[in-house]
């Protein structure tokens, strides 16, 4: 990239490691798998930058990228490798809230990555139904389902637990829908 367009790109990329990183977790719930996904969204950039930055928005280009990436893993066949027989024991339950926040990811992790992507894109990133839809690359009324859908499965995987209190208190002033 000789027009000066890599500097662009490493600017850009170095403001935005941290909002890609929080968003590879919300999906992954894993640390590690979370900045693999970054690190692969990043090359993936990397390589389409030119015509990445003349997007209107670069930003929900990025994270439509990432999303589809965390989708697509599954196809591949290096995510059906294990490292480990077992699980590692997880880390412990802090005090203080966060064991709700713990349980519910734990819940978000065993609904299927599809509304798993919707729930986190529509709750926790508080984005409209049609931004979730042109990031997923869907029609409205896909999202709609996969929100209820996930919603419902969280329900049973939850049990007591209030979701509409989960739905509400993910993003501030947002309220349940």
């Amino acid at each position: 990239m000789p027009d000066g367009s890599e500097e662009d790109y490493v600017d850009y990329v170095s403001a935005r490691i941290p909002a890609l990183r929080r968003l590879a977790y919300l999906l992954t719930s894993d640390a590690h798998r979370a900045d693999d996904l970054v690190q692969q969204t990043i090359t993936t950039l990397y390589v389409k930058w030119r015509r990445a930055r003349a997007a209107d928005n670069l930003d929900a280009y990025v994270r439509t990228m990432l999303v589809r990436t965390f989708l697509d893993e599954k196809r591949l066949a290096w995510a059906r490798v294990r490292l480990f027989r077992e699980m590692p024991e997880p880390p412990p339950v802090e005090d203080g809230g966060s064991e709700d926040r713990q349980v519910v990811r734990a819940a978000l992790r065993r609904v299927p990555r599809r509304q798993q992507a919707v729930l986190v894109l529509r709750f926790y990133y508080d984005l409209s139904v049609e931004e979730v839809a042109a990031t997923l690359g869907c029609t409205t009324g896909t999202v709609k389902s996969q929100t209820s859908r996930g919603l419902a499965a969280l329900r049973r995987l939850l049990g007591e637990h209030d979701l509409a209190g989960f739905a509400a208190n993910a993003v501030p002033g947002r309220k349940a829908s």
